[in-house]
């Protein structure tokens, strides 16, 4: 990673709290605070200073997020762990809001990287293979 890394700041955001958030998703149950940095949205979507920070600009943003060599393997594997999740609502698993926010990240990096099988699994199961209209709208 080079210090010009446009997704720089994820990386270091993700980076001290990365071990805890698969310990939580290992668990099925988010107890801190790292949504925005581990599963982005498309800008618009959140009016937080968090979320805007760590909002993806575009469709190409995400693409280049999800091949990103840290961020991208993170990125799966972290979706992985919620798509084997049993027994268990996305909002048990998550909380609110922050399981309409993993419905927007899904459906952005569904559209973005659509060889990626694995973000359209994790709407059909938690959401009836329904994509987030809000997300779509800006994409």
């Amino acid at each position: 990673m080079i210090a010009t890394d446009p997704l720089r700041h994820f990386v270091l955001a993700q980076d001290p709290v990365y071990p805890q958030v698969l310990a939580e998703l290992g668990q099925a149950r988010k107890t801190s605070h790292w949504m925005w940095f581990i599963f982005p949205q498309i800008a618009g979507l959140g009016f937080s200073p968090m979320a805007q920070r760590f909002a993806l600009a575009s469709r190409a943003e995400a693409e280049a997020y999800a091949a990103h060599p840290v961020l991208g393997p993170r990125l799966t594997t972290c979706t992985a762990l919620v798509t084997r999740a049993e027994g268990r609502t996305i909002h048990e698993i998550f909380g609110s809001p922050d399981d309409l926010k993993f419905r927007s990240s899904m459906t952005l990096f569904a559209h973005a990287v659509p060889a990626e099988p694995l973000f359209a699994q994790a709407l059909a199961k938690y959401f009836g293979g329904t994509h987030d209209p809000a997300t779509l709208d800006r994409l």
